[in-house]
């Protein structure tokens, strides 16, 4: 029964995934931000309003769901709540995705609601261990691997980003706060000769000590399309810790593009 479960949902296919498991469940929304599925929307300057509301509804489970850019927020419209929590936000701004993601967590475990992942809810999108498709990587390319790993562990602490591209060795890219696509994006521009003969290879992890009940990284058929796009020869990524959205239609682009996928422990 997901009748106690409340589903906040923003932009992308998750929230849909998950209305479509859970069709009990109640959905909210945040006025002014793009979400995927309709649900009872929310000003997030009146926070207080969507804690009333769950509570009212007797919502005792809740999950985040979806993309969500770091909304504006008007000090004059904030409600007695929002003007009460507003320091602690603030204070955890700077220090990374993370950091922010565990404040709001603990802020709306606070008012009585347990936080669960995505992946706690829907078990068979995390990409399981062992799952290799596409050509296997050459020795360079795992040797590019091993470079990107290196890089996201140094990357973790500083709660920077889940990914990095590397070819030849170089490093021709990290996730920052623009996301995947603007990294992709911008590895696609580089030279042929910054990539010392080698295509590269795209590395997408969690950080070290992540809470992956928000945030858990994922991919889909446009990332995909992207690392393709970006001239690289595949994709790694931490087995049991990625979530792969939609798998039949990430597995047509695999096939449509004909770069790898490997899923493993990193």
């Amino acid at each position: 029964m997901s009748r106690d479960l409340a589903i906040l949902a923003c932009g992308g296919a998750l929230p849909v995934r998950l209305a479509e498991a859970h069709p009990e469940a109640h959905i909210y929304t945040l006025k002014g931000v793009p979400s995927a599925v309709k649900g009872e929307a929310h000003q997030l300057e009146k926070i207080g309003s969507l804690f009333d509301a769950m509570k009212s509804a007797g919502v005792t489970r809740m999950v985040f769901a979806g993309h969500l850019a770091r909304p504006a927020i008007n000090p004059a419209e904030c409600d007695a709540q929002m003007l009460s929590i507003a320091p602690r936000i603030m204070q955890a701004l700077p220090k990374g995705d993370d950091a922010l993601l565990r404040e709001v967590i603990a802020i709306f475990e606070e008012q009585g609601f347990a936080v669960v992942g995505a992946h706690e809810l829907l078990p068979e999108l995390v990409v399981e261990s062992g799952l290799a498709l596409g050509p296997a990587p050459s020795k360079a390319e795992e040797a590019d691997v091993a470079r990107a790993i290196e890089i996201l562990s140094h990357m973790s602490p500083l709660d920077i980003g889940q990914g990095c591209v590397v070819a030849g060795g170089q490093c021709l890219g990290i996730e920052t706060v623009q996301g995947t696509d603007a990294m992709l994006g911008f590895v696609a521009g580089t030279p042929e000769a910054l990539r010392r003969g080698q295509k590269g290879v795209y590395v997408k992890a969690p950080k070290r000590g992540q809470d992956l009940r928000v945030d858990m990284p994922a991919i889909g058929a446009n990332t995909v399309e992207a690392v393709a796009k970006a001239g690289l020869a595949g994709l790694v990524v931490a087995a049991d810790q990625v979530m792969m959205i939609d798998r039949k239609t990430t597995l047509e682009a695999l096939e449509k593009t004909g770069v790898f996928l490997v899923a493993r422990a990193l």
